[in-house]
Order: structure tokens, then C-alpha cells, then sequence
């Protein structure tokens, strides 16, 4: 089997209302879909991952002139050797940011043909699957101008809970004093069973996060997420005992050279790598191993379309439980709630959840089918 094409499909929505967090407004949602067709007829299909404020443009521009001419006749069940030549060719010019991001983008598809090939989801090819379904927590918690604080964060809350949700994550990342009010709120709302966690964007200093975890502690939060800048290693592992509040982070980490000294130092709990920005699923394995390897979490980081959603959703099947024993700690699934025009039209809303929990997709490759229909609603000349 040989690659004979490698598309890329840029899609953007303008949102009814916009909204913020610690780190700006996000005014539109944005996908970089890639497409890779092989001469066996099997098509595969990845995503990089678009954070809020990134143009989905810059990964779209290393697929095209970086990556699909090394690409373009090579056998697509080769994803370690085409990972690595890749990383190295952009080596001088990435090693991490919108460089990894396409890497993973391409990386998915690649693994989604090797699914289909082989009629298997891509959780089997990883080594099988630990879960057939995996518990979701809410993430979502954006500000708007409209918004008042902290009842509206109380109000989502609480729907949350309604539809079922037993974990949510909110945004914080607006002020100590103004944090502390809103996670109070909350906790006291959805009551002590309610899983909650939540993440500054890295919006805070050492000195203030510590302020921050103290103050909080009664509340019982389950994680802390990117309370510090991503290149602030020390900062996290001054931090990381002062609480039973785990420290997670990880998300703007990239391959397993980026996650390597986080792990081994010990500067987190939880470890976020987002497989369609921190490597794909050949690399994001090798960061589980590390991670294991530590005894170390993962959580993985999900803010993407729902080709991302179902592709992550693979890779957390197959994530083993750190430690692994009768009653683990399982991975949990981040699962957006935030306004998102067409996550779910795109794979015809085929990932919901039931009981309070998503199921993992077991169809060959990542699992679901994309409308080509949406993409051509949303794509975009870039």
C-alpha cells in the first residue's frame, strides 16, 4: 500500500457569541482536517489540533510544503519511521508548537488507514483495549460579555449535572479573589460528590498558585490544570505538594522529548498531552509508556472536532491504569461543552453520552464515519 495524496481541509465558523478565557477571546472555531488517500482505495483521517486563539492556517502550511512531499508514495502502515523523519525534517525550525501539531494530524490518518486495513479500531493496534467506555467531565466554564459571575458558572454547573455529567472542569484563571468565589460557589451548588476540577490556561505565577491552592483546598478539587506558564518546570514541582489537589498539565508539551524531563523530575501528577497536537498516536504512546513508566497519570487533553474527540477516544482506550489494580484510577474523557458549530455534525453526531458515560467507538480505524458535506460548509481557501 503507498500514499498517493495528502489533502488538507481548513474549516473555521464565526461564533454567535464569543467568549473568553484567562489567555483572550475566542472568537471563531477552527479545524485543520487531513485527509490522506492511499492506492488501495483506504482514506484515512487526522486532526491538528486548533487552541482557541491559533490559526489553523500554520499547521495547514507545514503539512503541505513540509510534510506531504516526504509523504507522497511511502507506505502508510510505516508510522514510526515516517514520525520520526518527519519530526527530524522540521526538527531545525519545530520540535514543537504548529510543527508537532501537523505531525499529528497526519499521524491519526495514517493510523486510521492501518484500522481499516487490518478492519480493527485503532485501540486494538495500539495493544487492546483496557475500557469500552470511559467516564467524561465537562469542560466548558467560558466567559462571555454578556456573562455574570459567579452565577452563570453555578448555572452551567448545575445543567451539567442535570444531563448527567459526574466531573466538570472550570475556568479559572480571572483573579485570585475572583477564583476562589467561583470555585467556592460551584463546589457548594453540585455538593461534595461532583468530581470538580480546574485550569488557568497558565495564568499565574508560583507565588500565586500557591495562594490559590491553599485557599481552595477546602473545596476538594480533583486537579488543577496549567496554573503556571507550560515552560515553567521548577514552578510546577514547587507546587506540586502543597495540596491533595493533583497538578495536571501538559496540553502545550510536545513529544516524548518535551514530556521527558516533566516525568522524570516529577513536576506533575497528571500528565495532558493532546494527541492531535503532542504527536498523534505514535508518539503519544510513547509518552504513556514514559508516563507508566513514572507511575505517573494521564488525562489526556480534547478540544478538538469530533474527528479528534473519536480518534482520542481510541487512544484513551488503550491507556493503562497507573498503577494498574483491582479498582484503578481510571482516565477520564475531556469533553467539551463549549459552542462548536460543527464537532458533532461532522461524524454525524456518532459519539453522545449514556448512564454518564461515552462509549468508545469500535468500527475499524478511529471509528466514524465524516460528512463531507460539513466540510464543505465550513472549509475555507488558506
Amino acid at each position: 500500500m503507498r500514499i498517493t495524496n495528502i489533502q488538507v481541509h481548513v474549516m473555521k465558523s464565526l461564533l454567535e457569541e464569543p467568549f473568553y478565557f484567562s489567555q483572550g477571546w475566542v472568537k471563531q472555531r477552527s479545524s485543520v482536517l487531513v485527509e490522506i488517500e492511499t492506492d488501495a482505495g483506504i482514506t484515512g483521517w487526522g486532526e491538528c489540533l486548533c487552541h482557541g486563539l491559533q490559526p489553523p492556517e500554520i499547521a495547514a502550511a507545514f503539512i503541505r510544503h513540509a510534510f506531504a512531499p516526504l509523504l507522497i508514495g511511502r507506505d502508510p502502515h510505516d508510522t514510526d519511521v515516517l514520525w520520526e523523519e518527519m519530526y527530524n525534517l522540521s526538527r531545525p525550525y519545530g520540535q514543537g508548537g504548529a510543527a508537532v501539531n501537523a505531525i499529528s494530524g497526519i499521524d491519526i490518518a495514517l493510523w486510521d488507514i492501518k484500522g481499516k486495513s487490518c478492519g480493527l479500531p485503532v485501540s486494538k493496534l495500539l495493544g487492546g483495549t483496557f475500557r469500552t467506555q470511559v467516564m467524561p467531565y465537562a469542560t466548558g466554564f467560558y466567559r462571555t460579555a454578556k456573562g455574570s459571575y459567579p452565577a452563570d458558572g453555578v448555572a452551567e454547573a448545575l445543567q451539567h449535572k442535570a444531563n448527567g455529567l459526574r466531573a466538570m472542569k472550570l475556568k479559572i484563571g480571572f483573579g485570585i479573589d475572583e477564583d476562589l468565589v467561583l470555585i467556592t460557589s460551584v463546589r457548594e451548588a453540585v455538593g461534595p460528590e461532583m468530581r470538580l476540577m480546574a485550569d488557568a490556561n497558565g495564568a499565574y505565577n508560583t507565588g500565586l498558585a500557591r495562594r490559590l491552592l491553599l485557599e481552595s483546598e477546602s473545596s476538594k478539587l480533583y486537579f488543577m490544570e496549567e496554573l503556571l506558564a507550560p515552560e515553567d518546570i521548577d514552578g510546577y514541582k514547587a507546587i506540586r505538594h502543597l495540596t491533595g489537589t493533583l497538578i495536571a498539565s501538559g496540553e502545550n508539551l510536545f513529544g516524548k522529548m518535551g514530556y521527558r524531563h516533566w516525568i522524570a523530575q516529577g513536576a506533575l501528577d497528571i500528565v495532558q498531552p493532546d494527541l492531535c497536537s503532542s504527536g498523534g498516536f505514535t508518539e503519544c504512546k510513547k509518552i504513556a509508556t514514559l508516563a507508566q513508566a513514572w507511575n505517573t497519570m494521564m488525562v489526556p487533553h480534547v478540544w478538538g472536532s469530533g474527528v479528534g474527540l473519536a480518534a482520542s477516544l481510541q487512544f484513551i482506550a488503550s491507556l493503562t491504569p497507573t498503577p494498574l489494580g483491582l479498582f484503578p484510577e481510571e482516565p477520564m474523557l475531556e469533553y467539551d461543552q463549549s459552542s462548536h458549530p460543527f464537532r458533532a455534525d461532522l461524524i454525524g453526531h456518532a459519539i453522545t453520552m449514556k448512564d454518564g458515560m461515552v462509549a468508545i467507538p469500535d468500527g475499524p480505524g478511529i471509528g466514524v464515519e465524516i460528512n463531507r458535506d460539513i466540510i464543505e460548509k465550513y472549509a475555507v481557501t488558506a
